[in-house]
């Protein structure tokens, strides 16, 4: 069992800063790595040593896994986590840092390998009887034979890339005519952004919910759940609201979706920490989407209702320790959400209005946490993923999550961009979210950038009497649909 004392950090912003704080809680030196543009950045102050490895664009810094490495070996860094992001899924890294004698903070090389590529992870599952959404199990590249396939299925069809993620190398189709022209931009699309141009069909879930499991497994075969997160308030295929756990699980159902998890992480022999990604159905039938070998952003939420640290955990199994708990031990603790502060426009179609924050305060008081990187006059650098903070509030059950965030993002003060604040206050206050009959598909169905605009007076009384009959009819949800079925005028009112 190794023994660690010092852990280098491949990563930046607020997940460096998340890791170095538990780190130094069990006494352990962090290292952090830097390009250019982060010289002063918040976890380059914080770590106890730090090293430049190139400019500010992250395929000469935070991708270059030998720099990283050089630096471990630098200042006598023997571990490496790799945060998310960036690294954290390059099974050709974590090898290395093995080959160097570097604990990697992570599952094996070899898990991350499989779990990369959705199609042997679908095989590898299969084994295990994991439900899977009805598709192909081997690489497509044909146009005919996919259309053949498609058909057989029954549209509408999702085009997939096998390789990558966030949206690249994504069509849905919805009939035989427009097929083989988006299977062609498909298969463009991902040959170009990751060099595989390997494609699987899938039956598209019109109204799909997005609900993934975190894992954790230790080096002894012992492998459990801490429950769902749903995931399903989502811009361009990428997550901003997330909250755990789901309003429409059954016991029974969790029950299923968490054994279901714990069979795919077996199904790739995984330790460490990890999430397993289902679809979910408008019939609460769920099938397996993809494996995420690494810490997750959305981590908090779990954290939250569980009340375990998570990257102590992390650190704790890479050295070599059995899992401290059995899944019995684990229980859920109230609700909680997170809201994921981007410097991007809702108004102009989510896109990136990086800059300076020339004001910078965060909300306060019970149950509230910020995850971030940034301090008032701090510039948010055009090369990076551009989230400022993670905002989540811990609530006694749903309803008191959704007031306290409420509460929480207009307490938080940003000046000097735009952020998605505003949308997330909209989403909190609105009628389908707060009673849980939403979907992936939210953005599209309800958000108008002019909500944003107007008085707020009228979406205040309206959420209150939601929740208030929410509160009151929890066991008789018919009355909250039939209040939420009445006539609205988000439009008119101001949601940021």
């Amino acid at each position: 069992m190794p023994k660690l004392k010092k852990i280098l950090v491949a990563n930046r912003g607020e997940i460096a800063l998340r890791i170095m704080r538990s780190a130094r809680e069990i006494g352990l030196k962090t290292v952090a790595v830097f390009s250019e543009a982060d010289r002063n950045a918040l976890h380059v102050r914080y770590a106890d040593e730090s090293v430049c490895i190139g400019p500010a664009a992250s395929a000469e810094s935070y991708l270059r896994g030998e720099k990283i490495i050089e630096a471990a070996a630098r200042t006598g860094a023997d571990a490496v986590h790799p945060g998310y992001g960036f690294l954290s899924e390059n099974a050709a890294f974590a090898a290395a840092c093995r080959n160097e004698g570097l604990v990697f903070i992570g599952p094996s090389p070899e898990s991350i390998e499989l779990m990369g590529s959705k199609l042997a992870a679908k095989a590898a599952v299969m084994k295990y009887n994991v439900p899977l959404v009805p598709g192909t199990t081997e690489p497509v590249t044909d146009v005919a034979t996919a259309k053949a396939i498609a058909s057989k299925i029954g549209y509408p069809v999702l085009i997939k890339a096998s390789a990558g993620g966030g949206g690249k190398g994504m069509r849905v189709v919805d009939d035989e005519d427009a097929f083989a022209s988006q299977m062609e931009r498909a298969i463009g699309e991902a040959t170009s952004a990751f060099g595989d141009g390997s494609v699987f069909i899938e039956k598209y879930v019109t109204r799909p919910r997005h609900i993934e499991f975190q894992i954790f497994g230790d080096q002894y075969g012992n492998i459990v759940h801490l429950f769902e997160r749903e995931c399903s308030i989502q811009r361009r295929h990428q997550k901003v609201i997330e909250e755990a756990p789901s309003s429409v699980l059954t016991p029974e159902k969790r029950r299923a979706m968490g054994e279901a998890a714990v069979n795919v992480a077996r199904a790739c022999g995984y330790h460490n920490a990890g999430t397993v990604e289902f679809i979910l159905d408008e019939n609460l039938n769920f099938y397996f989407l993809e494996m995420n070998t690494r810490l997750q952003v959305e981590h908090p939420v779990t954290e939250m209702i569980t009340g375990l640290d998570l990257v102590k955990l992390q650190i704790q199994v890479a050295a070599g320790q059995a899992l401290p708990f059995r899944q019995d031990d684990i229980t859920l603790r109230g609700h909680a959400i997170e809201a994921r502060v981007y410097a991007e426009d809702p108004a102009n179609n989510f896109l990136p209005d990086v800059g300076t924050l020339h004001t910078y305060r965060r909300p306060q008081g019970h149950g509230i946490r910020i995850d971030d990187g940034f301090e008032q006059g701090m510039e948010v650098p055009i090369y990076y993923d551009p989230m400022i903070a993670k905002l989540i509030c811990l609530g006694s059950d749903r309803h008191d999550a959704i007031r306290k965030m409420i509460r929480a993002i207009e307490e938080y003060e940003i000046t000097g961009l735009q952020t998605t604040l505003g949308f997330c206050k909209f989403v909190m206050q609105h009628e389908a979210f707060i009673t849980g009959d939403f979907d992936t598909n939210f953005v599209q169905r309800y958000f108008d950038p002019s909500a944003l605009n107007g008085h707020p007076d009228e979406a205040e009384q309206r959420i209150a009497a939601i929740l208030a009959v929410a509160l009151k009819e929890q066991t008789q949800p018919r009355a909250i649909r039939q209040l939420a079925q009445q006539p609205s005028h988000w439009k008119k009112n101001r949601m940021g």
